[in-house]
């Protein structure tokens, strides 16, 4: 149920809806006698709340200290024993349909991935990734995953898939199951940059500690670096995504889930489990 109600509950919270929904509101009141000053100016206000964030840098000054926050993986020489692809950069239901993988902006996690492959060619792989069941159809992306790695000629062997998960939170307590990495086996974690201090710190808990394998960059390296947007759907749909990564981790640092609100990389591994 809280899973249910939490996506319900961000599908209003999410700025880009939040900002159109006020535009309307103000709307709707402009078109009554007694509050139409104060619907005029909630539109106005809104309208240029909303060109502001669309346009301006400042979603890209939320997402850079989560994307700064774990350094790109270098190569020191030690084995590599696995290799944690977490879901999200495949549209599932599409690729079903289609009878065809199809990514979506955060394909760099299967480059990457398919790289390590590569270069590390004993690793385990595990693609941990399920069906969202409320604005989807249920379809796993895993098994998707899975199946082009095969077809790119992965060994079957090496693959592991978990396609019961639909949080990050589920990724982890899954994969611990399933793999029950041994002491001092090193698992690199790829995920995008902006979502990996939410992950280590789930991993962690879980008591399954990896090592931080970031990709998937969405801005320059300092906070001089940002630019303005061309388009304002291309700063809103940042800005929907630092939110919605900031919002999760204070809503799982809440739930217990990670023992730090930003974990980094000189955070002490959790010997414990997530709490339930």
């Amino acid at each position: 149920m809280f899973y249910y109600a939490s996506k319900v509950l961000w599908f209003f919270a999410t700025p880009s809806n939040l900002l159109v929904m006020l535009i309307l509101l103000g709307v709707l009141l402009a078109s009554t006698r007694r509050f139409r000053r104060v619907g005029i100016a909630c539109a106005l206000v809104f309208t240029l709340a909303t060109l502001a964030l669309g346009l301006l840098p400042m979603s890209s000054y939320l997402l850079l200290p989560l994307e700064n926050r774990f350094p790109a993986f270098q190569d020191d020489g030690r084995p590599v024993d696995g290799i944690v692809l977490l879901g999200g950069s495949v549209e599932a239901m599409e690729s079903a349909s289609r009878g065809t993988l199809v990514s979506n902006d955060s394909a760099e996690r299967l480059f990457d991935t398919i790289l390590l492959a590569h270069r590390y060619p004993k690793a385990r792989i595990l693609i941990s990734g399920g069906g969202g069941t409320v604005f989807g159809d249920g379809t796993a992306e895993a098994p998707i995953i899975a199946g082009y790695f095969k077809a790119i000629g992965i060994d079957p062997a090496r693959i592991t898939i978990e396609d019961r998960s639909r949080t990050t939170y589920e990724n982890a307590v899954e994969s611990r199951k399933l793999v029950a990495p041994a002491p001092g086996e090193r698992w690199l974690l790829v995920t995008s940059a902006w979502h990996m201090p939410r992950a280590v710190g789930v991993f962690r808990k879980a008591g399954f500690p990896v090592t931080a394998n970031p990709v998937d960059f969405r801005t320059s390296g300092t906070f001089g670096e940002q630019h303005i947007f061309a388009f304002v759907s291309d700063g809103l749909r940042r800005l929907d995504v630092a939110s919605k990564e900031w919002a999760g981790l204070v809503a799982y640092r809440l739930a217990g889930h990670t023992d730090a609100l930003l974990p980094g990389p000189q955070d002490p591994p959790s010997m414990g489990t997530v709490s339930r």
